[in-house]
């Protein structure tokens, strides 16, 4: 028994010395072999850009809500029956059409009463007309029955203007919208009935800072890119700039106006338009070749060393991104070669092999924007 334990100490002991040595030569070993490999200068494949000039637009963003050229929720006046609806959800109506008919019996029967009474009063001034004309009546008593005969056009008139808001009519051409009323709808004065819209124009109201004051101008040409249709752009002018700038915001307000044949823009889509101040060049790299660290921005370029090609870091100043390229305001020269993708293989002064990936080509001269945020 007792030898049976000592043997089983042994074994444990035995293990745990294996243990230790195997660990001590994995660290010691892995230490060497890095060591070995940072001082034996192999050279890692990169790709290799050209910083290029490039030109860039700088442009003014703001939002703006998109409306129609003419937008109307149509109501009624009175309290009412429906008696007949006239369009469809959607349809395109023109000025005057009628929509909605109301129920105007008592209406109808005014106009009636009216249309009887003012026949009357007209024969009564024919005759008393005639009799002065005459001279067996008094002139008084015929303009007496003149004024009771205007009178009664008056009243006609009058009947006739009640059954008219009896009969709700498109007050421009455009498109109506979706509407629940139907016949035999009671609806009472400002139920909504149904929505009008002229979108053959949109217009889109913004505001931008005091300071592009001089820049702004009616006529000048503005886009437009809706949240709504991710990659489209639309085209359009500023129509008109206001009188006043708000003195609480600093603010100028204008509205812009795009063509919409296409019925592309709705009203009420959140639009980000954009006014191009101008153009200009400047050194400019794809974006896979700068390195962010927080706030600051790094290269890695393409120099030559002792025994070869090697990556040396360089500090920038970035400005603005547009088309997959960034703009260097500093530390980079046009004709610069760096580094194009993969940085984070790369260390500052290691070997490194220019043919070794795809190289890429350097940015060629084309248009970037330069985007504000007016606020």
């Amino acid at each position: 028994m007792i030898r049976r334990h000592f043997f089983l100490v042994g074994a444990v002991v035995a293990v745990l010395l294996m243990l230790l040595v195997g660990g001590l030569k994995l660290a010691f070993g892995g230490k060497a072999t890095g060591q070995g490999g940072a001082a034996g200068g192999r050279a890692t494949p990169v790709s290799q850009v050209v910083a290029q000039p490039r030109a860039f637009t700088d442009r003014i963003e703001v939002l703006g809500v998109a409306k129609g050229r003419q937008s109307v929720t149509l109501t009624s006046n009175t309290a009412e029956l429906i008696t007949a609806v006239h369009f469809r959800d959607g349809q395109t109506v023109t000025k005057g059409q009628v929509l909605v008919e109301l129920k105007a019996d008592q209406e109808t029967a005014g106009i009636a009463e009216a249309q009887a009474q003012l026949a009357q009063a007209e024969r009564e001034y024919t005759r008393w007309k005639t009799l002065a004309d005459r001279g067996i009546a008094p002139r008084a008593s015929a303009e007496q029955y003149m004024a009771a005969r205007d009178t009664a056009r008056a009243a006609l008139a009058a009947a006739s203007a009640q059954k008219l808001d009896k009969v709700i009519r498109a007050p421009f051409s455009g498109r109506v919208g979706i509407s629940d009323i139907a016949p035999g709808t009671l609806i009472s004065p400002g139920t909504p009935i149904v929505s009008l819209d002229d979108v053959s124009l949109i217009r889109v109201d913004f505001s931008v800072p005091d300071r592009y004051l001089p820049i702004l101008r009616e006529g000048l040409t503005i886009t437009a890119k809706p949240d709504a249709l991710p990659g489209e752009s639309f085209t359009g002018r500023i129509a008109q700039i206001d009188t006043r700038i708000d003195p609480t915001t600093r603010a100028l307000k204008a509205r812009a106006e795009f063509p919409n044949a296409d019925g592309r823009l709705k009203p009420g889509m959140l639009i980000k338009v954009g006014i191009a101040q101008g153009q200009r060049q400047a050194v400019a790299v794809p974006e896979a070749a700068v390195q962010f660290e927080g706030s600051q921005a790094s290269v890695f370029l393409i120099a030559r060393g002792p025994k070869g090609l090697v990556a040396r870091r360089a500090s920038v100043q970035t400005g603005i991104a547009a088309d997959g390229f960034i703009e260097i305001t500093s530390g980079l020269k046009a004709g610069d070669k760096l580094v194009g993708d993969g940085l984070n293989r790369v260390q500052d002064g290691a070997p490194v092999n220019a043919g070794g990936g795809k190289p890429q080509a350097g940015p060629q001269a084309g248009q970037g924007d330069r985007k504000q945020k007016a606020g």
